[in-house]
Formats: C-alpha cells, sequence, structure tokens
C-alpha cells in the first residue's frame, strides 16, 4: 500500500528543489509501491508580493548585491530577528499552506526550507498531530540558524558540523540522522574515462585538449563576465565551456567576447540538463560554492577552483574542500588563470588534488535517505 509523502521546498536558489526532487525520482522508481510523492512549492497562492520579496530578493542580493544578504544573514543569527522572521512569513504562507496540506493529506511531510518549518508544525500541530514532519536541512556544513527554531520535527543533516551544531540550539540528539550530501542519481558514480571521452567529442570538444568549465547555478556564476574574459585571455591552449544558466545577461556577453577574442574553443550554454556530462569531461570547474554544485563537482572526482563563497552560507563547503586539499579557493581573479593553468598542466599538482578527493570516497546520500524516508 502506498504512504503519501508530501516534499514542501521553495525555489530560493536551486539547492531546496534539487534535493527534493532526487528523492522524489528516487522513490517513485525503487519504492513506487510503498511511497507516493508528491513535491509542492511552499508558497503556491502566496501573494505575488512576498514570493517577489523572497524568490527575487534572494537571486538579486546573492548575484549583485552579496553584502546585503550577508547582513542579512547575519542579523538572523540573533535569535529574536530569527523568530520574528520566521513567525511573519508564516502569517503568509500558513493560509495556503494549510490548505494544500490538508487537501493532499499526507501520511508523512518532509520540509526542504527553513521558511516553511513554523507554518507546518502550527499546521500539523492542529489539524494531523499524528502526521509525522522530517526537516532536511540542505546546507551541508553552515546551516541557517532558522533551520532549529523548532526543536520537534526530526531532521536529516549532512555532517556531524551541522549535528553538533542542533545539539548546541537544544534539539535532542535522538532527532537528528546524518546521512551523506544528496544529489541527482547520476552522480553516484563518475563517467568511465572512455565514454567520457566519447562525450566530450559528441558535445563538439577536442579529444585532446584540456577543458574549463565555468558553471554556477540556475543563475550562472557571479563575476562571471571577468572569470571569463580573463580565462580567454589567459588560456589560449585549452577550451572553454560555459553555463550561464538563466543569466541572460552572462549569456549575450560571453556571445560578445566569443566575437570579439575570435575564441572559437569557446562554448556557450544556457539552461542545461547535462551538467553532469559537462562536469565529467572538464580537467577544472570554475564555481561558486553552492552546496549542490560544488558537490556534484566532487562526487564526479573533478576539481573545483571557487572564486567566490557567500558568508556564512557557503563558508563550511569552502572549507570542506579547502581543508582536505580538494580543491582551490583564489578570490582573485587576475590570479585565477593561474592557478587554473598550474593545475590541468602539471600533474603533480593535480594529482594531489585528485588523490585527497579519492580518499574521501564520497556517497551519494539519495539511496539512503529515500530508504530511511520510505521506511520510517
Amino acid at each position: 500500500m502506498q504512504k503519501k509523502h508530501l516534499f514542501l521546498y521553495l525555489k530560493t536558489g536551486g539547492g531546496h528543489l534539487a534535493p527534493a526532487r532526487s528523492l522524489a525520482n528516487y522513490i517513485h522508481s525503487r519504492y513506487g509501491d510503498k511511497a507516493k510523492v508528491t513535491l509542492l512549492d511552499g508558497f503556491a497562492g502566496v501573494s505575488k508580493g512576498v514570493k517577489t520579496i523572497v524568490e527575487d530578493g534572494y537571486r538579486q542580493s546573492q548575484s549583485k548585491a552579496v553584502w546585503v544578504f550577508e547582513t542579512l544573514y547575519a542579523f538572523h543569527k540573533i535569535p529574536l530577528v530569527a523568530f520574528l522572521t520566521s513567525v511573519l512569513l508564516s502569517f503568509y504562507i500558513k493560509p495556503h499552506l494549510r490548505k494544500q496540506i490538508l487537501s493532499h493529506k499526507p501520511e508523512k511531510i518532509v520540509v526542504f526550507h527553513f521558511f516553511l518549518i513554523r507554518p507546518v508544525m502550527q499546521i500539523v500541530k492542529q489539524y494531523m498531530p499524528d502526521t509525522p514532519v522530517k526537516v532536511v536541512v540542505t546546507d551541508p556544513y553552515t546551516a541557517h540558524p532558522i533551520w532549529f527554531l523548532h526543536k520537534e520535527p526530526e531532521f536529516i543533516v549532512f555532517s556531524e558540523r551541522v549535528k553538533n551544531y542542533c545539539v548546541k540550539k537544544k534539539i535532542p540528539a535522538v532527532n537528528i540522522r546524518v546521512f551523506p550530501f544528496i544529489l541527482d542519481e547520476k552522480f553516484t558514480r563518475p563517467l568511465p574515462p572512455l565514454l567520457s571521452q566519447v562525450m566530450k567529442v559528441n558535445l563538439g570538444f577536442e579529444p585532446n585538449k584540456r577543458l574549463i568549465l565555468i558553471l554556477g547555478g540556475a543563475d550562472g556564476i557571479p563575476k562571471g563576465k571577468k572569470i571569463l574574459k580573463s580565462v580567454l585571455k589567459n588560456s589560449p591552449a585549452a577550451e572553454v565551456a560555459i553555463v550561464c544558466g538563466n543569466n541572460q545577461e552572462l549569456y549575450k556577453k560571453a556571445w560578445k567576447f566569443k566575437s570579439r577574442y575570435n575564441f572559437d574553443a569557446l562554448k556557450i550554454f544556457g539552461y542545461v540538463d547535462f551538467v553532469y556530462e559537462l562536469i565529467n569531461i572538464a580537467d577544472a570547474v570554475v564555481t561558486k560554492c553552492g552546496a549542490s554544485t560544488f558537490m556534484e563537482v566532487l562526487m564526479s572526482g573533478k576539481i573545483p577552483v571557487i572564486n567566490d563563497y557567500i558568508w556564512e552560507q557557503e563558508k563550511g563547503n569552502k572549507d570542506f574542500v579547502c581543508d582536505n586539499t580538494m580543491g582551490i579557493y583564489e578570490k582573485n581573479i587576475g590570479h585565477l588563470t593561474t592557478r587554473i593553468n598550474e593545475l590541468i598542466y602539471n600533474p603533480h599538482i593535480y594529482n594531489l588534488y585528485k588523490s585527497n578527493i579519492d580518499r574521501q570516497q564520497l556517497v551519494n546520500g539519495t539511496p539512503l535517505v529515500s530508504n530511511y524516508l520510505v521506511t520510517h
């Protein structure tokens, strides 16, 4: 008999929807006889103004005014500020979310965004007190304080570091489960070398040339224009691919650079569904430090070259990469290409990072978390 699972997310970046979708797809394919998963945007029905402030404000602050995002993050480390924010947003979210939850009548609710925890807990307590609520903390190493305002749910986290933080926040250790990070099932294992070479040719790249991939999230990579220009001017022997996502400004600028520098070896992509393939054929991946992106790079056995991270949300991600010598952090774009060239043309440096990645024995948590959600 199928049990109804309701997965709740918000579209504030891809880091909340992506793990929800990965788990839903895996459960559907492997446990379809036991569980039925419904993915639901927690802002469904909420006023356009609230959605614009939260979703567009998130994107704009991260891409054009990071200091605003970081300042807000710092203020929310003050418990009263975090509490008031959650109360205010819950006021707007709860009426619509209540209708959705009661109409779906789920037997289990899984929350993938901290703004949804308060309204969900209130709705469950009032209307369906026997329904278990599980919270998937999508930040693997540095988690936003609002995640832990409520102590009652069961928390799924991706590191001992976050578990210890939970305990400090007075969450009972028995309510915390630690799993490997959740990624799309395809990232469970890298492409074999031979298949990778075939894929490289199929995507239009030269099999014997080094490939530098510039990759951000759904909104492209911060400072993408400066990074691309530097790579084009200073790595003439390598091929370059850039994924711009939904960032039309970056996409148009990339085409101007391609024409201006007559750089035939540059390939420009918008929003694509073959990021896995691009990562697997690359020799170096220049990326931001968002949770899903940098873990996809590492799980593919590739070396991340990080130019920037968002304090404090992504600091733990950067620290994990650098403290374990699995990748490069270079904030100065003027020095970035030098570091990339050292990496892709010096076998000693490349093998050092690669062996450290292999030593971590990283595992895709999707099968483990899926099994847990279905059976507990």
